[in-house]
């Protein structure tokens, strides 16, 4: 049983412009404890924005952000570093640090922290490598050694490393080939449940949003224009999702093409 019982992420009228650009426009979302949210839309519809608002990295300019009931707009740097602590994320591209091994990569936060000795590190490393199905070698490899799949892995062992009990991750299968792409998506969906961590995905594969998700959400414009649990996405009579997960051209969703 999870000790919360309240959404873990809360969003309220989340707005954010910058300069004439609107970029959210009044984003209502909830995230609920041990819940795979994906978000899906085309480029430039404000996912990445969102999540980071949520993170503070960007300050929303109005609205209501909360995670575990704590406000994060206007919060103060001590309580933004809270926050974050609770939250771990696989970037887009993975971004690993070039200049470190693998197995200092995957333990850097808790290097950083001081949660653990080096010693310690490499072998935790080797821990984590196995659960994303790595061998113990690729530990002291450099990122630059490893093929864009391996580096994806490598980056969600560092994502799940710490035991978060938030997970977020944007666009996990860009780049890597379908094969590929669904081991990513399998080792996301075991990692988030066997942590009981909540989690927000950001993504255009719909592969990915049904395989990952407990609930998905459509954002559009700025907008939520549909949300509701994955497995009844197929059959849901809603334009803007139609038109999306079937890639038409004809639809309320309009594409500049220049």
């Amino acid at each position: 049983m999870t000790k919360y019982k309240f959404p873990r992420i809360f969003l309220k009228d989340v707005h954010k412009s910058f300069g004439t650009k609107k970029v959210l426009q009044g984003i209502d979302l909830e995230v609920n404890p041990g819940e795979s949210l994906v978000i899906i839309g085309g480029s430039g519809t404000g996912k990445s924005v969102m999540l980071k608002c949520i993170l503070g990295l960007i300050q929303a300019d109005k609205g209501i952000i909360q995670v575990d009931q704590q406000e994060v707009l206007n919060a103060s740097r001590s309580e933004l570093d809270k926050i974050r602590h609770k939250i771990s994320m696989l970037f887009q591209g993975s971004a690993l640090f070039d200049s470190l091994p693998v197995w200092e990569n995957i333990c850097f936060a808790l290097l950083q922290e001081k949660k653990i000795t080096r010693t310690q590190a490499k072998s935790y490393a080797a821990e984590k490598l196995s659960a994303v199905g790595l061998p113990a070698d690729v530990a002291d490899l450099y990122p630059a050694e490893l093929s864009g799949g391996m580096q994806r892995r490598v980056a969600l062992a560092r994502a799940i490393a710490p035991k978060p009990e938030i997970l977020f991750f944007d666009e996990p299968t860009t780049g890597l080939d379908p094969i590929m792409g669904g081991i990513i998506n399998d080792l996301i969906r075991t990692s988030v449940n066997e942590l009981g961590a909540a989690a927000i995905t950001i993504t255009h594969d719909m592969a990915s949003a049904k395989k990952i998700a407990d609930r998905i959400a459509m954002i559009y414009k700025g907008k939520i224009v549909w949300q509701g649990p994955a497995k009844t996405i197929e059959k849901i009579d809603n334009p803007y999702i139609q038109q999306f997960i079937h890639g038409r051209h004809e639809g309320p969703i309009k594409v500049d093409i220049k």
